[in-house]
């Protein structure tokens, strides 16, 4: 086993959570299980394989940037429950 009950214990502590000796031995057994997963892994031969950062091509989603008209004054306060001139009235949260 490659991780042990005291290496589960250990990263509890460190995450601050309180494990009972079945959940300490069932996330022992379930982390020594995903290093094996990972070790197999480790055996494949990816040499000619190029490093990708997406899984899926990934296309630019993004829009092109142009100018528009602004809002303007009376449609940006128009639902404003509270108003001081050209402004939002909110209560005072700073004592």
């Amino acid at each position: 086993m490659k991780i042990s009950v005291a290496d589960v214990e250990y990263v509890a502590r460190l995450a601050r959570l309180e494990l009972n000796k079945a959940e300490t031995d069932l996330f022992a057994g379930q982390m020594d299980a995903i290093l094996g997963y990972v070790e197999k892994l480790n055996e494949l031969d990816t040499a000619d394989i190029r490093p990708t950062s997406h899984a899926v091509p990934v296309e630019n989603a993004f829009r092109e940037d142009a100018t528009s008209p602004s809002l303007g004054v009376a449609k940006a306060l128009a639902n404003a429950p509270d108003r001081a001139d050209s402004f939002y009235r909110v209560p005072k949260v700073i004592e």
